[in-house]
């Protein structure tokens, strides 16, 4: 069983940057695909970045070019570097694994471990 905490969310004004830490415990990641989520009350949780196995990575529309996902499996975390915020990034953002490990998914149905989350407000 793996456990992911989230860090480093909080509240940044629009235009600034915000770097979350996912560390990860219980059970080695580096044969996982890993992928933050966003979620609001208006919208479901949905993929903004995904890392695989391998460091192809995948990118929402609306966050490509601003930020950007990492891992270290040495020290069992992934990161996720946001930048140029905008007051629609503000959501609570969930570090989740997955055990597919053919390609990276996007569905929150496909993985297996996730965060107790962490907020990020962005203030305009």
């Amino acid at each position: 069983q793996a456990k992911l905490v989230e860090s480093g969310g909080g509240l940044v004004q629009a235009g600034g940057s915000l770097r979350l830490s996912c560390a990860a415990s219980g059970r080695t990641i580096h044969n996982y695909n890993m992928a933050w989520f966003s979620h609001t009350p208006a919208k479901e949780r949905e993929v903004v970045a995904a890392i695989s196995w391998n460091d192809n990575t995948y990118y929402s529309d609306s966050v490509k070019g601003r930020f950007t996902v990492s891992r270290d499996n040495a020290k069992s975390m992934v990161y996720l570097e946001m930048n140029n915020l905008k007051p629609e990034d503000t959501a609570i953002y969930y570090c989740a694994a997955s055990r597919v490990f053919s390609r990276i998914v996007l569905t929150p149905g496909d993985y297996d471990y996730w965060g107790q989350g962490t907020q990020v407000t962005v203030s305009s």
